[in-house]
């Protein structure tokens, strides 16, 4: 293994992480494509670039740049076309509740300071993250089930409900009840899907078809869209707005977002989807407790806007934390870290690795903040122009035509499936959160 900060060049150092940043922003804004194709890709192509002269460091710098930009753009698509990935999976509901408010452009001002913020808790957490995840881990390795099991039933059991007079007491566990039917019938399919898995096929020969694009597009993509569809909703006209949120608030889902994010980081299997279901949790449970104690009326759209802050402080932060996992114990949670890996072994990591990779998160993060916000801006002025049904149709037809290019016919039954349970929640008026026992519960059995 060389040297991989000998004959460092600042100039090709910059323009590698540029380089990554336009390939996140790409990969983000393109429905399906993730970060981790762009850092194979990369890997695939890497020989060719060595033998031209560029040192593997670069590349290391291009996959890191493009899996931090990645997170925070991939909001813009979640929102405007109700498309998510398997980490902004559950943002598109509260996403949907500011777009047809008219701030869209606000809902995408609060994804970016919530993915910067958690940058920098992430940074100022490295030293004490680094001697819990050598100390604490070996301890609860082995309850890891129960834990998640804990937040699952947390996550059903304050499904709020409502007493309403003649119709009984038990009316208001109904949505209790219908939180554990959706999470247990999508926890169900993801059981068989994943079991299954190996009956998915892609037409370009690949031995490993994700089958999270069928249960997550259907789940929480094309059962938003058919609703959309159903009830005749439209973009209404959008207007660029200042964060109105209270900046207690504010900190406090860039603080949990960050927390949860690197809670998920260091456990094997775990999507970063659970840590977000676990700071939604807290941040109920917070405001909560601030309404009771000090009889707040509070704006409607607040929790929509603490909750985008921190689902995408939990991605970016996954995405951080995830590198220092790597740092620490020489293990890799993510796509991009196994592609890295391939050019930087635990034990060649050094100091000046650290900081030159440390200094690309934070100019990729830099970088995404502004062009995040500058598309976040403008991107409206362009959807105002498209009549949002035939756009739904369209994305609806292009997700049904990636499934059947990535997964095949089985990949389709999955799709049709999620899809059918992914509408549940919107007619039974309970959280689409619930939908994540889809991964939870084959987690949570899959470790106990």
């Amino acid at each position: 293994m060389p040297v991989l900060t000998e004959n460092l060049s600042v100039l090709l150092l910059l323009l590698s992480v540029f380089a990554g940043c336009l390939m996140g922003v790409v990969s983000g804004l393109i429905p399906g494509l993730h970060s981790n194709n762009i850092a194979l890709l990369l890997v695939s192509v890497s020989p060719v670039l060595i033998e031209n002269g560029i040192p593997a460091v670069y590349i290391i710098c291009m996959i890191l740049a493009n899996c931090i930009t990645h997170t925070f753009h991939d909001i813009i698509p979640a929102i405007y076309l109700g498309v998510p990935n398997s980490d902004m999976a559950l943002a598109v509901l509260p996403g949907h509740q500011l777009l047809l408010d008219g701030r869209g452009p606000e809902a995408i001002r609060l994804s970016a300071l919530g993915s910067a913020g958690s940058v920098i808790v992430s940074i100022i957490l490295l030293l004490p993250f680094g001697f819990l995840l050598s100390t604490i881990y070996p301890l609860i390795q082995d309850y890891i089930g129960w834990i998640l099991l804990f937040i699952a039933l947390i996550m059903i059991i304050t499904e709020k409900g409502e007493h309403i007079p003649g119709q009984g007491s038990f009316t208001r566990y109904r949505p209790i009840s219908y939180a554990f039917l959706v999470f247990m019938l999508s926890g169900l399919l993801g059981i068989f899907a994943f079991g299954k898995e190996n009956m998915a096929s892609s037409l370009f020969g690949s031995d490993s078809p994700s089958i999270l694009l069928p249960l997550l597009s259907g789940l929480f993509g094309a059962s938003q869209l058919v609703v959309s569809l159903t009830t005749g909703s439209v973009i209404p006209p959008q207007h660029t707005s200042l964060i109105t949120l209270p900046a207690n608030r504010t900190i406090k889902a860039i603080t949990t977002g960050s927390l949860a994010g690197s809670f998920v980081a260091w456990l094997p299997g775990v999507s970063s989807s659970v840590a977000t279901l676990l700071a939604e949790l807290v941040g109920r449970i917070g405001n909560k407790k601030d309404h009771d104690k000090y009889n707040m009326t509070d704006d409607p759209l607040n929790e929509a806007r603490e909750f985008i802050i921190s689902v995408s402080g939990v991605n970016t932060a996954n995405a951080v934390f995830g590198l220092f996992v790597f740092f620490f114990i020489g293990r890799a949670r993510n796509g991009a870290i196994v592609a890295m890996s391939s050019f930087l072994e635990p034990s060649a990591i050094s100091t000046p690795i650290i900081l030159i990779l440390l200094c690309v998160v934070i100019l990729a993060s830099i970088f995404s903040y502004y062009s995040t916000i500058r598309i976040g801006n403008t991107v409206h002025l362009f959807m105002e122009k498209i009549d949002y049904r035939k756009l739904s149709i369209t994305v609806l037809t292009g997700l049904s035509v990636m499934v059947i290019v990535f997964t095949g016919v089985f990949g389709v039954i999955i799709f049709l499936m999620a899809t059918s349970i992914g509408l549940l929640p919107s007619f039974m008026n309970v959280r689409k959160s619930n939908a994540m026992g889809v991964i939870l519960l084959p987690v949570i059995l899959y470790f106990l």
